[in-house]
């Protein structure tokens, strides 16, 4: 089990090093007003709106938050040109007190009581639905900020998103993010708040039924000729990497062989999994889930 204290630590220290590279407003922002910080600011649980939601909306990319790319510890990020099609499985992390009040990538103030997010490549503002795959919550949240740095995470939550979904006690949880495009139409976007009611009205089922099917997995390779999967497994279950399998799905009328590590049961397997593979720099995985397989 992962506990928030030290992670925040973490994640915010990362915030701190990265947003001096992003831009100079992020360093005037963030190193400057957080070295100055005697006190940090405790969450406030009356003040979290579990009911509240976000309603997409078109808006301008801002100003700041938005380079064609930049780079942390040595790897570069490519921010995209729109949120079109993008869908994405891992595990979200949260942040909230040392960053409380201070700027974000895109200069507006972080307000860990709003629905808000940070992610490392999605064009900012914008919108996307999380689903947390352990108990079928699911929100709408506006992402304004970039990060979260920490090895093995897709997405960064405000605190009242991490409360929402459930996973403010554990730190982290698994999620898909799901990137709305208001522009799309008008329909889109009721589309979108209908599916906010239905997921109230079918949470209850739905985390009976998440929690037990649900299997989570880190992928480590996809390819098209099966002998070239094998070979792959074959060298990783030699590391000790835990249960290696490859699975074949398909996908527009071909085969493609996935090389999974897994079922793992908690984000700290996943951790050490990811761990594992970069020590011996096998860098092309991500976490995805699964139904039982037969």
């Amino acid at each position: 089990m992962e506990f928030i204290s030290s992670q925040s630590i973490v994640l915010n220290t990362v915030r701190i090093l990265v947003m001096a590279g992003v831009s100079v407003l992020l360093l005037n922002a963030c190193s400057t007003k957080i070295s100055k910080q005697t006190t940090v600011v405790e969450p406030a649980p009356e003040m979290v709106d579990t009911h509240g939601k976000v309603i997409p909306k078109n808006e301008p990319k801002s100003k700041y938050g938005n380079p064609d790319s930049y780079e942390v510890f040595g790897k570069r990020y490519y921010v995209l040109p729109s949120v079109k099609g993008y869908v994405e499985e891992g595990i979200a992390s949260w942040y909230g007190p040392k960053f409380h009040g201070k700027r974000t990538s895109s200069g507006e103030t972080y307000d860990m009581y709003k629905i808000t997010a940070a992610h490392k490549t999605l064009p900012i503002p914008c919108y996307a639905r999380v689903t947390n795959k352990k108990n079928g919550r699911s929100i709408i949240v506006r992402i304004n900020d970039r990060g979260p740095f920490h090895d093995n995470r897709i997405i960064d939550l405000s605190y009242t998103a991490a409360t929402q979904l459930g996973i403010v006690t554990r730190g982290t949880g698994f999620v898909e993010v799901r990137a709305i495009d208001p522009t799309t139409s008008p329909i889109a976007i009721e589309e979108t708040k209908a599916a906010g009611l239905e997921n109230a009205v079918a949470e209850t089922a739905q985390q009976s039924a998440t929690a037990n099917d649900l299997k989570i997995f880190v992928q480590v390779g996809a390819f098209g000729v099966q002998s070239n999967a094998q070979a792959l497994a074959q060298k990783l279950r030699s590391l000790d990497l835990g249960t290696v399998d490859v699975h074949p799905f398909t996908q527009a009328e071909s085969v493609i062989h996935k090389v999974w590590i897994g079922p793992l049961d908690t984000v700290v397997e996943a951790d050490s999994t990811v761990l594992k593979l970069n020590e011996i720099e096998h860098q092309d995985y991500k976490i995805v889930f699964s139904q039982p397989l037969d």
